[in-house]
Protein backbone atom coordinates (compact mmCIF):
# COMPACT_ATOMS: atom_id res chain seq x y z
CA UNK A 1 0.00 0.00 0.00
CA UNK A 2 2.95 2.67 0.74
CA UNK A 3 4.54 1.50 -2.26
CA UNK A 4 1.30 2.34 -4.34
CA UNK A 5 1.22 5.68 -2.59
CA UNK A 6 4.89 6.26 -3.50
CA UNK A 7 4.11 5.41 -7.04
CA UNK A 8 0.63 7.82 -7.13
CA UNK A 9 2.83 10.93 -5.84
CA UNK A 10 5.69 10.18 -8.29
CA UNK A 11 3.11 10.35 -11.16
CA UNK A 12 1.32 13.33 -9.67
CA UNK A 13 4.58 15.29 -8.98
CA UNK A 14 6.11 14.40 -12.45
CA UNK A 15 3.01 16.06 -14.46
CA UNK A 16 3.14 19.29 -13.32
CA UNK A 17 5.82 21.92 -12.54
CA UNK A 18 6.27 20.50 -8.83
CA UNK A 19 9.29 22.47 -8.16
CA UNK A 20 8.69 25.67 -9.66
CA UNK A 21 5.19 25.57 -7.73
CA UNK A 22 7.00 24.53 -4.32
CA UNK A 23 9.25 27.10 -4.78
CA UNK A 24 6.80 30.20 -5.58
CA UNK A 25 4.62 28.55 -2.39
CA UNK A 26 7.82 29.04 -0.18
CA UNK A 27 8.61 32.62 -1.48
CA UNK A 28 5.17 33.82 -0.99
CA UNK A 29 4.57 32.48 1.85
CA UNK A 30 8.61 34.36 2.86
CA UNK A 31 7.04 37.61 1.86
CA UNK A 32 3.79 37.36 3.21
CA UNK A 33 5.17 36.31 6.91
CA UNK A 34 8.15 38.70 7.50
CA UNK A 35 5.88 42.22 7.57
CA UNK A 36 3.33 40.04 9.79
CA UNK A 37 4.08 41.14 13.33
CA UNK A 38 2.44 41.67 16.74
CA UNK A 39 -0.69 44.21 16.62
CA UNK A 40 1.07 47.04 18.26
CA UNK A 41 3.63 47.28 15.47
CA UNK A 42 1.14 46.61 12.40
CA UNK A 43 -0.67 50.03 13.46
CA UNK A 44 2.59 51.82 13.67
CA UNK A 45 3.57 50.32 10.24
CA UNK A 46 0.06 51.82 8.65
CA UNK A 47 -0.64 50.83 4.86
CA UNK A 48 2.99 49.76 4.02
CA UNK A 49 2.86 46.09 5.26
CA UNK A 50 -0.35 45.76 3.00
CA UNK A 51 1.29 45.09 -0.53
CA UNK A 52 4.07 42.55 0.89
CA UNK A 53 0.72 40.55 2.37
CA UNK A 54 -1.16 40.78 -0.76
CA UNK A 55 1.85 39.96 -2.95
CA UNK A 56 2.51 37.33 -0.73
CA UNK A 57 -0.92 35.61 -1.13
CA UNK A 58 -0.96 36.31 -4.85
CA UNK A 59 2.50 34.57 -5.12
CA UNK A 60 1.05 31.38 -2.61
CA UNK A 61 -1.88 31.39 -5.40
CA UNK A 62 0.33 31.40 -8.42
CA UNK A 63 2.11 28.69 -7.23
CA UNK A 64 -0.93 26.13 -6.25
CA UNK A 65 -1.90 27.23 -9.58
CA UNK A 66 0.53 25.93 -11.31
CA UNK A 67 0.31 22.44 -9.43
CA UNK A 68 -3.60 21.85 -10.00
CA UNK A 69 -3.80 23.98 -13.49
CA UNK A 70 -0.71 22.46 -15.20
CA UNK A 71 -1.88 24.29 -18.50
CA UNK A 72 -1.40 27.27 -16.87
CA UNK A 73 1.98 27.39 -15.78
CA UNK A 74 3.41 30.06 -18.40
CA UNK A 75 1.03 32.88 -17.00
CA UNK A 76 1.28 31.61 -13.32
CA UNK A 77 5.21 31.64 -14.16
CA UNK A 78 5.61 34.67 -15.76
CA UNK A 79 3.31 36.95 -12.93
CA UNK A 80 5.19 35.01 -10.13
CA UNK A 81 8.45 36.52 -11.90
CA UNK A 82 6.74 39.38 -12.49
CA UNK A 83 5.45 39.83 -8.61
CA UNK A 84 8.86 38.59 -6.89
CA UNK A 85 10.58 41.48 -8.54
CA UNK A 86 8.22 43.87 -7.89
CA UNK A 87 8.58 42.59 -3.98
CA UNK A 88 12.35 43.79 -4.19
CA UNK A 89 10.66 47.57 -4.32
CA UNK A 90 7.65 47.46 -2.27
CA UNK A 91 8.27 44.70 0.08
CA UNK A 92 11.34 44.80 2.61
CA UNK A 93 13.45 44.25 -0.78
CA UNK A 94 11.44 41.13 -1.35
CA UNK A 95 12.04 39.38 2.32
CA UNK A 96 15.14 40.36 2.81
CA UNK A 97 16.28 39.18 -1.17
CA UNK A 98 14.99 35.48 0.01
CA UNK A 99 11.51 35.92 -1.29
CA UNK A 100 12.47 37.50 -4.83
CA UNK A 101 14.93 34.71 -4.99
CA UNK A 102 12.68 31.67 -4.47
CA UNK A 103 10.19 33.95 -6.62
CA UNK A 104 12.42 34.49 -9.49
CA UNK A 105 13.82 30.70 -9.22
CA UNK A 106 9.99 29.15 -9.08
CA UNK A 107 8.44 31.45 -11.90
CA UNK A 108 11.70 30.50 -14.20
CA UNK A 109 10.77 26.35 -13.31
CA UNK A 110 7.22 27.05 -13.78
CA UNK A 111 7.37 28.47 -17.64
CA UNK A 112 10.43 26.13 -18.54
CA UNK A 113 8.21 23.43 -17.10
CA UNK A 114 7.18 20.86 -20.19
CA UNK A 115 4.99 18.08 -19.60
CA UNK A 116 6.10 14.11 -21.17
CA UNK A 117 4.85 13.47 -24.56
CA UNK A 118 3.52 9.56 -24.50
CA UNK A 119 6.02 7.38 -25.64
CA UNK A 120 5.79 5.64 -29.52
CA UNK A 121 5.79 1.55 -28.91
CA UNK A 122 8.73 -0.03 -30.52
CA UNK A 123 7.23 -1.81 -33.02
CA UNK A 124 5.58 1.24 -34.05
CA UNK A 125 8.89 3.06 -34.37
CA UNK A 126 10.43 -0.45 -36.21
CA UNK A 127 7.35 0.04 -38.66
CA UNK A 128 7.52 3.43 -38.83
CA UNK A 129 11.37 3.52 -40.39
CA UNK A 130 10.15 0.58 -42.56
CA UNK A 131 7.67 2.91 -44.36
CA UNK A 132 10.15 6.02 -44.42
CA UNK A 133 12.53 3.68 -46.20
CA UNK A 134 9.61 3.47 -48.71
CA UNK A 135 8.37 6.50 -48.87
CA UNK A 136 11.88 8.08 -49.32
CA UNK A 137 12.24 6.33 -52.98
CA UNK A 138 8.91 6.80 -54.13
CA UNK A 139 9.31 10.84 -53.05
CA UNK A 140 12.37 12.16 -53.88
CA UNK A 141 11.32 14.97 -56.13
CA UNK A 142 8.02 15.79 -53.48
CA UNK A 143 8.23 17.26 -50.66
CA UNK A 144 7.73 15.38 -47.19
CA UNK A 145 5.03 16.42 -45.10
CA UNK A 146 5.95 16.97 -41.37
CA UNK A 147 5.02 14.03 -39.17
CA UNK A 148 1.58 13.96 -37.40
CA UNK A 149 1.23 16.05 -33.70
CA UNK A 150 1.58 13.47 -30.69
CA UNK A 151 -1.38 13.88 -28.85
CA UNK A 152 -1.52 14.57 -24.92
CA UNK A 153 -3.11 17.09 -22.80
CA UNK A 154 -1.10 20.04 -22.85
CA UNK A 155 -2.85 22.47 -25.33
CA UNK A 156 0.07 24.37 -25.78
CA UNK A 157 2.42 21.33 -27.17
CA UNK A 158 5.24 19.48 -25.63
CA UNK A 159 8.05 18.68 -27.24
CA UNK A 160 9.16 14.53 -27.11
Amino acid sequence: MLLNLLRRWRRWRHSRPFWGGLFAVLAGSWICVLPLAPLKIMLQQGVAGIPSVLMGIVMIVLGLTAWFSPPQRSLAGVLTTLIATAALVLSNLGGFLIGTLLGILGGGLMFAWQPHAARRSAKAGDAGEADKADEAGKAESAVAAPPPPTPHHDPQGAQP
